[in-house]
């Protein structure tokens, strides 16, 4: 519809933004994104190529194009950030783009996927069974997240993992019965999390804030957790994600590499 209206041709960048349900259009530029050649990639159109020939006159019909690329794999999209070489400062994000790359991952599953995307941004998620001295999931969530943490912690321990959670989570996660042990958070004396992720024995770090107050105490967290280099969720949605990863990886270890031409003659 926009495209319509406003007469494109080609290709067209939208942002979106979503607050309370409501959708809000922030710019529409009659332009490429960093997302065309991702989705170049996981559809095997070369979309760039079909814009510029749109845009010189030609039509679909010209160019054989009928239908919308319905793969039957799953691509997944992760930025890269440059945190690690800036000493000092906090990995939280915000509405301003932070990102200075983009990696994906590619397979027959979102689980596998995603598990592809992060390993390919240098973030590895690794079960208990490989590294015997980091089989820790630390967890502190805000209240509104505790019930869905209570889902992640189960799995987590079904795949092998000890659970670790601030007083609050903890508390949570033991009315549920779910193993848990009792840690400091960073203002409430030592030992702490930040001390526990200095021991090497934490693997997965699922955190999640609301409040200025919460994220200034939690920021040395956010900042071990980065130089240890461990995965480190901040939404309910990723964790989860996570688990899907992780869970796939149980089954079958290995991830499978194929070049783009075998997954586009796969659509």
């Amino acid at each position: 519809m926009l495209a319509l209206e406003l007469g494109v041709v080609g290709l067209m960048n939208v942002q979106f933004a979503v607050k309370g349900g409501e959708v809000y259009i922030l710019e529409v530029n009659p332009r490429a994104s960093r997302t065309v050649p991702f989705v170049s990639k996981a559809t095997g159109r070369p979309l760039a190529k079909i814009a510029a020939r749109l845009m010189v006159g030609k039509t679909l019909d010209d160019l054989g194009v009928s239908d919308a690329p319905v793969p039957r794999h799953t691509s997944v999209k992760e930025s890269v950030f440059p945190f690690a070489k800036f000493p000092g400062v906090d990995t939280i994000l915000g509405p301003e783009m932070r990102s200075t790359g983009e990696v994906m991952g590619i397979a027959d599953t979102f689980a596998r996927a995603f598990g592809k995307a992060m390993l390919t941004s240098g973030i590895e998620l690794k079960l208990p069974e490989g590294a015997p001295l980091r089989r820790r999931t630390f967890i502190s969530v805000k209240d509104e997240d505790k019930p869905a943490a209570i889902h992640i912690a189960r799995r987590l321990r079904g795949l092998g993992f000890d659970i670790l959670a601030t007083r609050g989570t903890a508390a949570a996660l033991g009315r549920a019965r779910v193993p848990v042990e009792v840690v400091k958070k960073v203002n409430e004396g030592s030992p702490d999390v930040v001390d526990a992720i200095r021991s090497g024995t934490i693997s997965v770090v699922v955190n999640t804030t609301i409040g200025a107050k919460e994220v200034h105490d939690s920021y040395s967290l956010r900042r071990q957790t980065l130089l240890a280099n461990i995965p480190y969720f901040t939404t309910i949605a990723a964790a989860l994600a996570a688990c899907d990863a992780l869970e796939a990886a149980q089954g079958d270890p290995t991830p499978r590499v194929r070049s783009l031409q075998e997954w586009a003659g796969g659509r």
